[in-house]
């Protein structure tokens, strides 16, 4: 599995912590940046990630900012990416088994970091249940595609 990281300055350290977390559990990646607390824009974070996903070069991608919210929002108008805001393992577990998301995104001002490793680690084992959601996250892609003409 190969991750894409991005973050603005708001997300810098939940994603330094991710960072390590991923490096401890091999999990390999690339990291977008920002790669400091200084003010950057999040849009170009959350679109560089998206688009490394939905281009296929990486299985998935990771994004902070302070609250997950405006980095998701960009990334969510790449085509073809479904980027879940999260703050439970619970919603992390079915943004994956139902909604098939392929980009997760935290906010380093809402959860500490304990907590978001536990969501990313039930993030990444969680697998797409598929069947009827599969119906539903095609009929998503069909809204997206209309609009995208």
């Amino acid at each position: 599995m190969k991750i894409a990281l991005g973050n603005d300055h708001g997300g810098y350290h939940l994603k330094e912590a991710i960072k390590t977390y991923l490096e401890e559990n091999k999990i390999s990646y690339e990291d977008f940046g920002t790669n400091s607390g200084e003010s950057v824009d999040y849009p170009m974070y959350g679109q560089m990630v998206g688009e490394a996903v939905a281009l296929g070069k990486f299985d998935k991608g990771i994004i902070c900012c302070g609250t997950g919210i405006g980095i998701s929002i960009a990334a969510n108008k790449v085509p073809g990416i479904r980027c879940a805001v999260v703050s439970d393992t619970f919603s992390a577990q079915m943004s994956r088994e139902h909604n098939d998301a392929n980009v997760l995104s935290l906010g380093e001002r809402v959860i500490g970091v304990g907590l978001a490793l536990k969501i990313v680690k039930t993030w990444l084992e969680t697998e797409f249940a598929g069947d009827r959601h599969e119906r539903r996250v095609n009929l998503i892609t069909e809204i997206e595609q209309k609009y995208n003409k």
